[in-house]
């Protein structure tokens, strides 16, 4: 350990990160602009080849950064075996949900089993994906020990969530408090040196089901919160109510009130999934987390919320959505980034499309409609002028992206149904959802 942690603070420690979307990418490069050597892996062939030719494929890390990197020493592959020379290996890999909405530990578990057959005496292992408490402790610990290798003794394992915010001006990778936990506290002790030294503010907790638990609480305060002021508005629109406008109001209480805005639905790699991690794993004793899983009904229910204002917008033009064309503005799951990850817009554009609808989209981060796993759409983005609306019944602002020209797309719109909040006044052609 001693040795280990020796390197580490002396910034002679090779980093080893594997998983280089949204969270690893950025933490491979915070730790090469501290001095430390890198190297990324991943088996997105495509990823890696970017990465070695100085090329970003996230908006919002420029090809500057990955660069310099490049020239600091980072290198990026797709050979596991090339683990064996590093001295710490954080996994930055995806936990999904599956078609039953249960957790999907597979990348994880796979990712394991593969680096596990060359993990070596004196490295430490940090998992930094989001998953349920528990896992750290039930599923690596054993699949490393497996080798002959002790953890706490040949090997350090710890869990550290993740804690990025894609577009976030105001935080980055550095300036985001770090959470540790440790199996062992000699892995807690390894596990704080690790961050430390590209971590402002690294916060110890005494064990990696409590570090696990941060994660899931932290989203869903954010679930339920959004949850619930996306009921808020349902009901406020009942009542004729604007929701934007009480909120607005509430937010001028100094103390006890925090602003949460209502949506089309959530979306990201975090607040969507998170909660379910929980509910999945308090079912093995015995517990039943009926306000979270009510949350998550709310939030996951609003698409198809906002796909009945549509109906109801284009009945009182004596149209139907079977061979309407639509026209959706962000696909984005947020404002200012091309993270698509969950997002609730794409699963508007199925519900509008499997109603018979003509859906395309218009996003300045997203040109071209990228493949995923669960939705095929083959769309680029639309230019927007006021000629462009004039081919489209119905326009729906999913995303509220700073480049769209807010005033043009109300002007030029025949029916826009505006699901953020964007426009406060009242105008014939505008409905709020």
């Amino acid at each position: 350990m001693n040795s280990l942690t020796h390197l580490i603070k002396e910034k002679k420690a090779t980093i080893g990160v594997v998983g280089l979307g949204y969270v690893g990418l950025p933490l491979a490069l915070c730790y090469s602009q501290n001095g430390y050597k890198v190297i990324g892996f991943d088996i997105d062939q495509r990823k890696v080849d970017n990465i070695n030719n100085g090329l970003s494929y996230i908006e919002h890390i420029k090809p500057s950064k990955i660069a310099d990197a490049n020239r600091s020493g980072l290198v990026a592959t797709t050979n596991f075996e090339k683990i064996e020379s590093v001295d710490a290996i954080i996994l930055c890999v995806p936990t999904p949900l599956n078609k039953f909405r249960e957790p999907d530990l597979s990348f994880v578990t796979d990712t394991v089993d593969t680096i596990s057959k060359y993990i070596r005496k004196g490295q430490v292992i940090s998992l930094e994906s989001t998953t349920y408490p528990g896992t750290t402790d039930e599923e690596l610990l054993p699949r490393i020990e497996k080798s002959g290798l002790k953890v706490g003794q040949d090997v350090f394992l710890v869990f550290s969530p993740e804690r990025e915010d894609p577009g976030n001006t105001e935080f980055s990778t550095a300036t985001i408090p770090k959470v540790v936990g440790g199996v062992t506290s000699a892995c807690l002790e390894v596990g704080v040196a690790l961050y430390e030294k590209i971590i402002q503010k690294v916060v110890p907790v005494s064990s990696a089901k409590a570090a696990e638990m941060t994660k899931l609480l932290e989203n869903i305060h954010r679930a339920v919160n959004i949850g619930l002021v996306n009921e808020m508005k349902i009901v406020a629109d009942k009542m004729g109510i604007d929701i934007h406008e009480v909120i607005d109001a509430a937010s001028t209480k100094p103390f006890g009130f925090v602003p949460y805005r209502p949506g089309p639905g959530i979306g990201g790699h975090c607040i969507p999934i998170d909660p379910f991690y929980l509910t999945w794993k308090a079912r093995e004793f015995g517990l039943h987390t009926r306000f979270i899983e009510l949350a998550g009904e709310v939030n996951h229910a609003m698409p198809e919320y906002v796909y009945g204002k549509i109906v109801q917008a284009l009945n009182e033009s004596k149209k139907s959505v079977n061979g309407s064309k639509f026209l959706v503005l962000g696909i984005a799951y947020k404002k200012n980034v091309d993270d698509m990850r969950e997002s609730p817009s794409v699963n508007l554009m199925e519900i509008i499309r499997e109603a018979g609808g003509i859906v395309e989209y218009s996003d300045p981060h997203v040109p071209v409609f990228p493949k995923m796993r669960e939705h095929n759409f083959d769309l680029k983005s639309v230019t927007l002028s006021p000629e462009a609306f004039a081919a489209f019944d119905c326009v729906v602002l999913t995303t509220d992206h700073d480049k769209f020209d807010y005033q043009m797309i109300l002007n030029s719109s025949k029916i826009l149904v505006d699901t953020r909040g964007k426009y406060r006044q009242k105008k014939e052609n505008l409905v709020k959802a």
